[in-house]
């Protein structure tokens, strides 16, 4: 590892002035019912009413923003089947520059449909037989194009920190910061500007339980691959950390707990039922885990990091269905 961290509390800082008027500075919301199930305060930062609906805007907007005006005149790239490709879209326009996004073509058209609509272009591939890193690679050297991975990257990390700044901002001293992790960018970014803060904090990371790849690798002591996950969580569904996000876990990340794509189902049937909100599977994992009391010791004062509500309507009620009461 290098000595010196590739993010640090400042370059959050600096995220968070870059962002600030542009993202949304996303509502902490509290529930003496959640609360009670609980055993603790619990504080939910609502990135599911970020734009584009998730974090990744954050960290998008950083670092397109910081690109000379050169290569914004050129455009920018992009991979991802999500959220991520939402977020590279929208700061694109934001920006006056052009965006285009690979994405796997068995995409739901949903999708699709807001990437393009926030101006995209969209080159599609296999997800089964094509590698998205190469092809994204190849079409940016090809185009002359900056690409923007969705967590590789420290201006990415730097912006996805700022979810936690706020929160910290606005609610004071945690004992814990529970975050879902994918790739890593989220809680990385997360973890830097938490214990910047707060030194003594807890940050404890949640995956499934099919896609246990950071778990597992902050166990070895290194990177470590699982098989392609199969998961409700499809925005959690990572085979290996990140080699940059896994340098900055492995020194702040106090631990990963696990959850069921069952006791997800169950997070989001009570976010939408009691607390009046709409979470993705991957944006319900947090919230999961205290549920389903998956943490110990139990912190008396808890952040959660709701990160994203792209979920539609008949994919909400699949969910359901699939698993009635």
């Amino acid at each position: 590892m290098p000595d010196t961290p590739p993010v640090t509390l400042r370059d959050v800082r600096d995220a968070a002035a870059r962002i600030e008027g542009i993202a949304h500075r996303t509502p902490v919301l509290r529930s003496r019912t959640l609360d009670e199930l609980v055993g603790a305060e619990v504080f939910l930062k609502c990135e599911n009413l970020q734009r584009i609906g998730a974090f990744k805007f954050r960290g998008a907007y950083n670092a397109v923003s910081r690109l000379p005006a050169e290569q914004l005149a050129k455009g920018v790239a992009a991979y991802s089947s999500g959220n991520h490709a939402q977020a590279v879209a929208l700061a694109a326009r934001e920006l006056g520059t052009t965006a285009v996004i690979v994405m796997p073509e068995d995409t739901p058209r949903a999708k699709l449909a807001a990437t393009a609509g926030y101006g995209a272009e969209i080159v599609t591939y296999d997800r089964y037989t094509g590698d998205r890193v190469a092809i994204g690679e190849a079409l940016a050297a090809d185009r002359g194009l900056a690409l923007v991975p969705p967590y590789e990257h420290p201006h990415v990390i730097a912006g996805q920190g700022t979810a936690a700044l706020e929160l910290i901002e606005e609610v004071g001293e945690l004992d814990a910061l529970v975050v879902p992790v994918g790739g890593g960018g989220l809680i990385a970014g997360s973890a830097t500007a938490a214990k910047g803060l707060l030194p003594a904090i807890r940050i404890v990371g949640i995956e499934p339980e099919a896609g246990d790849d950071t778990k597992r690798s902050l166990e070895a002591g290194r990177r470590v691959s699982v098989p392609v996950p199969r998961t409700i969580a499809d925005g959690q569904a990572a085979d290996i950390p990140g080699e940059l996000t896994f340098s900055v876990n492995r020194r702040l990340v106090d631990g990963v707990s696990l959850v069921s794509d069952d006791q997800i189902r169950d997070a989001m049937r009570f976010a939408f039922e009691r607390l009046k909100t709409v979470l993705e599977p991957s944006g319900a994992s947090g919230l999961a885990a205290l549920l389903a009391r998956r943490m110990a010791p139990l912190p008396r004062r808890i952040g959660v990091i709701l990160s994203g509500g792209n979920v539609g309507a008949e994919r909400f009620a699949e969910l359901f269905a699939a698993r009635p009461e």
